[in-house]
């Protein structure tokens, strides 16, 4: 099948027309069509890429389930990860397309949700309580999925639901439909997870939902909704774990661009955009950024673990994503992959499957969430005739609240409080500091891969940096400079294996004299060592930023913790010498440490949410690794 009207045709017949997939692309007037055969594949990098003339080569079908890849937990539910392999691709105007699909109703009964308002209510609020309230992570997305069934040909509703979001949704990524033959996915995904092209990786992290009151846009309301705690937050955590994804594709990590808001027809979001420049196989990166915390949470293999715990079925495709593979006209691998949301599993006998979920943190009510999964259910839900469509607005062009001047200002005053590290254009050259450059560092991640943009800083300070994981053996000798990373967790466990063996660290190292830096669960351990007591804050810091006094300077930096160590004292006297203690001088909690040989910060300065991050390493590195005498140089071979 080559043509839309001859697919068309077979359907019509009652006849399967084989593998394809139909698909408009954000700021196009035309559907793309793909046809050929359909293989499955185990692994990310058995996804068919072969070379030859420029153009889409497959288009994978990723399910959640493939984040076994990355060791991270999951209920596996063996959705496949199926790859139509490009043979054809036709360019179709949209108003042929349009006039060509059906433009049937869509008919099903028995829909309703696998969990009840009153049982996601009740999930929402244990992983508040449960999760975040414990140190387990910023934030979590649990989902929860709506049933039904078909009435009538499965193909012909997931055209006609196709043809229905295409003239009812704006603001889509992706608009689409891909049939496998075992399956019939239909959508009009918000969000771009990774795209690829000319060398330059591209990410699109989205959050907050702003629903108009009776579908109809409110400026007032939504310059209320640009101004919550909760929604800003929100953005920021997910754009600080997206950034953690950019330091590893990447070379020189990711800059930071927007805040936008896209409005689809019946709700509106805020997003960013993150741009960098990469050389990885595009499988790789396909795999290094598995999944979008917009659909799972942070930090990314803790998350994996707490919707493990807490969503009581796999998810299907939920969360994953559609992946188009191929080259450009240079021969370069090329990659463009919308997220698995907003959208509808249709199987051959008729059963229809909608997940969706809401992003749970510190500030989110129970009800509030269960309104979000609605809200983020209705386009797809209208075009399946589950629910109501989106008011037409008279039926003139759509006004755009992102054009209006208040509007653009309130999005622009969000980056006002951010890292200008991630928000500006960074060389690649430029020259770090003159007592760092040629230092080496090693940074032990402790399951939080903050410590990839903590890299990136590094680096541009002039260190050379290497990462290892807190469960991986090996010499600490030979490095200038080692790094306790942060984690999720509690510093108190006795038996937790992370903690003993951060524990066994950092003890080895105070006991060495190396020059050592503590981050946020490292540095908790850290000053459990020193003596001082740990303590839960009664309310997560989790995504918070705060003006302390850091040793005569006031700095503004990022929170990402839940427990925090405290003192009365500003100096203390330990086994290892003298501590000076930067404490909050309302509760005691300690945000930063000092002695000799030795620091620790209980904050994140390598988050996009530490204006002064940059500046507070360089300080703490000034006294940590300071100039060497001519005389060590020269022992050395010259190497600083």
């Amino acid at each position: 099948m080559t043509h839309l009207s001859d697919l068309l045709a077979a359907v019509a017949r009652g006849v399967d027309p084989g593998p394809f997939a139909l698909l408009r692309r954000e700021g196009t007037d035309e559907l793309e069509l793909f046809t050929g055969p359909v293989d499955t594949v185990d692994r990310l990098a058995d996804i068919p890429l072969p070379p030859g003339a420029p153009g889409a080569r497959t288009l994978a079908l990723v399910p959640y389930r493939q984040i076994t890849e990355r060791g991270f937990a999951c209920r596996d539910d063996g959705s496949p990860l199926e790859c139509l392999q490009v043979r054809e691709h036709r360019r179709i105007p949209l108003a042929d397309a349009l006039a060509a699909l059906p433009a049937e109703p869509v008919r099903t009964v028995g829909a309703a949700f696998d969990v009840s308002d009153e049982e996601y209510a009740r999930t929402v609020q244990r992983v508040l309580t449960e999760e975040i309230g414990r140190g387990e992570g910023a934030n979590f997305v649990i989902h929860r999925t709506l049933h039904a069934t078909v009435q009538g040909a499965p193909l012909v509703a997931a055209l006609a639901a196709l043809r229905r979001l295409l003239v009812a949704e704006r603001g889509a990524y992706w608009t689409f439909v891909v049939h496998t033959g075992s399956r019939t996915l239909v959508g009009a995904s918000p969000e771009r997870h990774v795209s690829v092209d000319d060398g330059l990786v591209m990410m699109n992290p989205i959050s907050g939902t702003f629903r108009p009151a009776g579908g109809t846009p409110d400026r007032e309301a939504l310059l209320r909704f640009l101004a919550d705690p909760k929604e800003v937050e929100e953005l920021y955590m997910v754009l600080d774990e997206e950034l953690k994804m950019m330091a590893t594709v990447a070379e020189h990590g990711g800059q930071v661009i927007g805040p936008y808001l896209k409005e689809m027809s019946h709700l509106a979001h805020t997003e960013y955009l993150l741009a960098g420049r990469g050389t990885r196989d595009v499988r790789e990166v396909l795999r290094e950024t598995m999944f979008a915390p917009t659909v799972t949470g942070s930090p990314m293999e803790n998350a994996c673990r707490v919707i493990a715990r807490h969503e009581r079925v796999g998810r299907g495709y939920y969360a994953g994503v559609l992946a188009l593979l191929g080259h450009d006209e240079a021969g370069r691998q090329t990659l463009d992959a919308p997220i698995l949301i907003r959208t509808a599993e249709i199987s051959p006998t008729g059963r229809l499957r909608v997940p969706v979920g809401a992003t749970l943190v510190r500030h989110s009510t129970a009800a509030g969430e269960v309104a979000e999964t609605h809200a983020k259910a209705a386009g797809v839900l209208a075009a399946l005739g589950l629910g109501p469509a989106a008011s037409a607005g008279g039926g003139g062009p759509v006004a755009r609240l992102a054009d209006d001047p208040a509007v653009r200002e309130a999005l622009a005053a969000r980056n006002a409080p951010l890292a200008r590290f991630w928000l500006d254009q960074r060389a690649p050259d430029a020259p770090g500091l003159p007592g760092l450059v040629g230092r080496r560092a090693l940074i032990v991640d402790a399951e939080d891969t903050f410590t990839g943009m903590l890299a990136h800083q590094l680096g541009a300070l002039g260190l050379a940096v290497t990462l290892r994981p807190w469960h991986a053996s090996g010499p600490v000798d030979g490095y200038d400079l080692v790094v306790a990373g942060p984690g999720p967790g509690d510093p108190g466990s006795a038996d937790a294996p992370k903690m003993v063996a951060l524990r066994g660290l950092l003890t080895g190292l105070l006991a060495s004299g190396r020059p050592t830096l503590a981050v946020c669960l490292g540095h908790q351990v850290l000053a459990g060592l020193l003596g001082l007591p740990l303590h839960q804050r009664e309310a997560p810091y989790q995504g918070l930023q705060r003006e302390v006094s850091l040793f005569g300077h006031t700095r503004r930096v990022g929170f990402y913790s839940t427990f925090t160590a405290r003192a009365e004292v500003d100096r203390l006297g330990t086994a290892y010498g003298p501590v000076e203690l930067a404490r909050d001088p309302r509760d005691g909690a300690v945000h930063a440490l000092r002695g000799r040989g030795f620091a620790g910060v209980q904050f994140h300065p390598e988050s996009v949410l530490s204006p002064d991050g940059l500046a507070v390493l360089a300080e703490l590195l000034g006294d940590l690794l300071p100039s060497p005498h001519p005389d060590e140089l020269s022992a050395t071979g010259g190497r600083a």
